[in-house]
């Protein structure tokens, strides 16, 4: 009995579908799970890193607010004290230096509010392949 090249079973080449046993199937779906789980643990970690870095940039972002905040209220302070002191021209050098201070802090703090809004923990992408992965274990199934 001859066999059509590439369907000799056996080492030598592919089996059928049909020819496969029940522990070949369950090897063949055991091995794809693996390499199936390994990719969505990358993925995830991928992910969530590109996340932390975006939040980490708006939590740098809020903290040089915070700073830019501090230097307006000191600032304000010198040209309050000028004003109150002396009223002379002194006090609007001072309150140049308070203003681009706060224009500063405005500046710093909306970006910082930007990036966090920007950032996404519930990753996105892991959720759609692992909502893919389970049509496909269930695919397997039948």
């Amino acid at each position: 009995m001859s066999t059509a090249p590439g369907n000799q079973p056996g080492p030598s080449g592919p089996r059928d579908r049909d020819e496969r046993s029940l522990g070949d199937i369950v090897g063949d779906v055991t091995q794809n799970l693996s390499a199936l789980i390994r990719q969505e643990v990358d993925l995830a970690k991928t992910e969530m890193k590109q996340e932390v870095a975006k939040a980490g940039k708006g939590a740098g972002l809020l903290g040089g607010a915070g700073l830019a905040g501090y230097f307006t209220l000191l600032f304000l302070s010198v040209t309050l004290t000028f004003v109150l002191d002396e009223f002379v021209r002194d006090w609007i050098a001072a309150l140049i230096v308070t203003a681009i201070w706060a224009v500063g802090a405005a500046i710093l703090a909306l970006s910082g509010r930007k990036a966090i809004r920007e950032s996404n923990p519930q990753l996105p992408e892991t959720q759609q392949t692992l909502k893919e992965d389970v049509r496909w274990a269930k695919a397997q199934k039948s």
